[in-house]
């Protein structure tokens, strides 16, 4: 297959996801790689966190997809309702959903944002494929803003916006952004968004008043963030060719080490 053949085939996400794509190294590998490398194979199970992310994600990008979550119409996962008509599933409470057309709506109400996120030469869940330290690894743009040469990446947290630059590191989304950055030549940058708390989301009178306590950060890249990815990915890449290309290797060995 050709290299835009295969692009084109990772436009699927179950190919992304599936068998086809795990052919590739993803940003999604590089902690588990660092931190946990027996994992490397491991199944990543779902959940409520990655719902809800996905819904909101497809609310902004491809709302015509939004059929695909099942909304229940119920306080919470524990109760009856939510057991029958979920079946096992994880599902959207209808709460949830509303929450989240709150977040939808004061993402695109800011002019700035709107202007990168809608308009013309703007694409949507574009996955790309290409070398780095002679590996080939996939990514998938959540926003390709071809006018303004950049990527958007969408993030939910139910922690403060000034905490992010923390949890860009703890969650390697330096190698997120040095990944995508690479791959499509183009500047990488966050929009994070903060979720309501329970109790915020309770005492909200409607949702013009939840709206209002919602925080939204714009995060660039600086090199030295991007610096910090790559060196991330090379130590992961070890781990890789130490764990699954090293004749004889006793992973019992394997300890988690750094220099404080």
């Amino acid at each position: 297959m050709t290299e835009q053949q295969i692009i084109d085939k990772l436009r699927d996400d179950e190919h992304y996801y599936g068998k086809f794509g795990k052919k590739y190294f993803s940003y999604s590998n590089i902690g588990t790689l660092i931190r946990k490398p027996l994992k490397f194979h491991d199944t990543i199970e779902n959940n409520v966190n990655f719902v809800l992310g996905g819904y909101f994600h497809t609310s902004i990008l491809e709302p015509n997809k939004l059929e695909k979550f099942k909304i229940i119409k119920t306080s919470s996962r524990n109760t009856n309702v939510y057991k029958e008509e979920s079946n096992g599933d994880i599902c959207v409470l209808e709460k949830e959903a509303e929450m989240l057309q709150v977040l939808k709506e004061k993402v695109l109400e800011n002019d700035h944002l709107n202007s990168l996120i809608i308009g013309d030469n703007i694409e949507y869940e574009v996955p790309n494929i290409g070398k780095i330290e002679d590996r080939w690894f996939k990514c998938k743009a959540d926003v390709l803003n071809h006018n303004e040469k950049t990527i958007i990446d969408l993030k939910t947290t139910s922690k403060e916006i000034d905490d992010f630059k923390w949890s860009a590191k703890d969650f390697y989304y330096n190698s997120q952004a040095y990944i995508y950055s690479k791959l499509f030549g183009y500047e990488f940058v966050f929009v994070v968004v903060k979720k309501p708390t329970l109790k915020q989301m309770q005492e909200a009178k409607n949702m013009n008043d939840l709206k209002k306590i919602i925080d939204i950060g714009y995060f660039d890249c600086s090199d030295l963030f991007l610096s910090d990815g790559l060196d991330n990915i090379r130590v992961a890449l070890e781990n890789y060719k130490l764990y699954y290309e090293t004749p004889g290797f006793k992973a019992k060995n394997f300890f988690y080490n750094e220099t404080l």
